[in-house]
């Protein structure tokens, strides 16, 4: 996951900042410096704030130039 990925993904999710630190479990200075490209960034927090947010709904396209929203998972109707 990259710096534009990291924004994409937040926003395709309707999150500000502060909501994806939280969900990621890391401070809101974090997702800054993250979507910044800031190399001080331990890639092991940057692979949680993928985690978290796959988890939340978010697809990371493998050319590494996007993300999507997951399809969402619908039950078979019944008649």
């Amino acid at each position: 996951m990259n710096a534009l990925q990291l924004r994409m993904a937040r926003t395709a999710l309707g999150l500000t900042v502060r909501q994806a630190a939280e969900l990621v479990g890391c401070s809101h200075e974090t997702i800054v410096a993250i979507e910044s490209g800031r190399s001080s960034v331990k890639q092991s927090t940057i692979d949680k704030a993928r985690a978290a947010l796959e988890k939340a709904g978010v697809e990371f396209l493998d050319d590494g130039q996007g993300v999507r929203l997951k399809p969402a998972k619908t039950k078979g109707m019944s008649k």
